[in-house]
């Protein structure tokens, strides 16, 4: 499981760093109607090489703190894949 800080309407996707206990990603999506959510989704599978079914928010559907969960990967291809140790 992943715990994201989602900063919304920014200039890039982009993974922007740690913040706390949290991964921060920056996206382009404004938060309205889910359209972050979905640019999340998209965004994580795209950086981490999996199908977009495979990424599954867990919890902060409308909240920038969110828990996602990727499948068919273990969290040590994900942190390597995401340049975490």
């Amino acid at each position: 499981m992943l715990r994201l800080r989602i900063q919304p309407r920014s200039s890039a996707n982009r993974v922007a760093g740690v913040q706390g206990d949290a991964l921060k990603i920056s996206l382009t999506a404004p938060p309205v109607e889910g359209q972050a959510n979905e640019a999340l989704v998209r965004f994580l599978a795209g950086l981490l090489g999996v199908a977009r079914r495979r990424v599954r928010l867990l919890a902060g559907e409308a909240s920038r703190l969110k828990v996602v969960r990727v499948e068919g990967i273990t969290d040590a291809q994900v942190r390597e894949r995401l340049g975490l140790k």
